[in-house]
């Protein structure tokens, strides 16, 4: 297994997007996955590293990165030093890194031998399901789509409601990660963004485009974000595949840090409905 760690790829918005990839050297090209985190995600976070080598192992190239201003640094990529840059993170910043490693990986000579960048799935989970579903709408390179308990509407989301007054006003409203106990800062930017693009951002809108084989999984017991959700994009796009794992909640039981050797049986679950989608298909 070849698996190399915090590649720093160029990203449209003056910091680097730090990227892994996982793969099996045997100098054949084989499809490609891209993975993208949620909101106060990062991409090794809990089990996110046993699946990449599942992936791996099951013959892809896995590719899984931090969105530039999602609060890791190149230094410390796990967890948010920099919570200047994750309150000046928005939806079209992601959304352009995601562009970013797509270009990246169809242009890079290192691994021509190893990665087919004519074969490009691509997953996201929570918030980074929103990306992936308005990026595969909006590029032909992409011939998979899949979303892990996605969120089907941008727009409702907390970071872009509330006491708008006093957020304009402010410029900055927090919020508690009950994990790591940081106030996270969620800066004006973050509404007017959204507002100045909101037609591009419209999920449903997006789902409806997708022409390329479209899975959605979702877990029933989702307390962050309901496996209605799931079934509403499931509706948007009815050529889609639905899957909803029992018992599962919204990171699929499993938690950071993951000190287990193995995925929970819900994550493996998950990877291995994933696999057999993208072999298939």
């Amino acid at each position: 297994m070849k698996i190399i760690k915090n590649i720093l790829v160029e990203g449209k918005h003056k910091k680097p997007i730090v990227t892994d990839v996982f793969y099996k050297e045997t100098h054949q090209p084989k499809k490609i996955i891209i993975f993208c985190h949620g909101y106060k995600g990062f991409k090794d976070w809990g089990a996110w590293n046993l699946m990449a080598t599942a992936f791996a192992s099951a013959g892809f190239f896995f590719i899984k990165f931090n969105f530039s201003y999602n609060g890791g640094t190149p230094k410390q990529p796990i967890d948010f030093p920099d919570l200047e840059a994750f309150g000046n993170n928005n939806y079209t910043k992601e959304l352009d890194d995601l562009e970013s490693i797509l270009d990246w990986i169809s242009t890079n000579t290192d691994f021509k031998k190893e990665a087919n960048s004519h074969c490009i799935s691509i997953i996201g989970h929570s918030r980074g399901g929103g990306i992936v579903t308005i990026k595969t709408a909006e590029d032909s390179r992409i011939k998979n789509l899949i979303s892990l308990a996605s969120v089907c509407d941008f727009g409702s989301r907390s970071s872009t409601i509330g006491d708008l007054e006093n957020w304009k006003k402010t410029g900055v409203k927090y919020v508690l990660n009950g994990r790591t106990k940081q106030l996270m800062p969620h800066f004006y930017q973050f509404y007017t963004n959204f507002k100045e693009n909101e037609e591009r951002l419209n999920i449903k809108k997006s789902a409806q485009k997708i022409k390329v084989p479209h899975l959605i999984i979702h877990g029933d017991s989702d307390a962050s974000i309901s496996v209605e959700e799931g079934k509403k994009i499931h509706s948007w796009n009815p050529k889609s595949t639905l899957k909803i794992i029992k018992n599962a909640d919204h990171v699929f039981n499993v938690s950071h840090p993951w000190k287990k050797d193995k995925m929970s049986k819900e994550l493996a679950a998950v990877t291995k409905i994933c696999i057999d989608f993208i072999t298939k298909s």
